[in-house]
């Protein structure tokens, strides 16, 4: 399991240093099983975490499923490129999303110094 970690980590530093998206979305990982190592990669890799959006998701999943409060996901910055771990379950993961869509583009300005609102 730390092999597989190490590769996503690899991966979204390889992504974020490349500044190929200002957004990376992960799906999965995230929950309480021996292989689910996508928040420990995240943390691997960012310079700074942002829980509020990780509470937001698990809060507002518990409207869609009890085991929302399971997820682990992070959600932080490498650079100017924010970094979400999504639930593994395509309804969980859309409605994730959809909880914080909101909020992406504020966060995206703020990480790319555009500070003036």
């Amino acid at each position: 399991m730390g092999d597989e970690r190490d590769a996503i980590a690899h991966r979204l530093q390889l992504w974020a240093d490349a500044s190929i998206a200002s957004v990376i979305l992960t799906t999965g990982g995230t929950g309480v099983a021996p292989r689910d190592v996508t928040p420990e990669a995240t943390r691997q890799v960012i310079e700074r975490e942002i829980p509020g959006l990780a509470e937001l998701m698990r809060s507002e999943g518990l409207r869609q499923t009890k085991f929302s409060i399971l997820s682990r996901a992070v959600v932080g910055h490498c650079g100017t490129t924010l970094i979400v771990n999504l639930p593994g379950s395509p309804r969980g993961a859309v409605h994730s999303l959809t909880v914080i869509q909101g909020v992406i583009p504020h966060i995206i300005d703020l990480l790319a110094g555009r500070t003036g609102h």
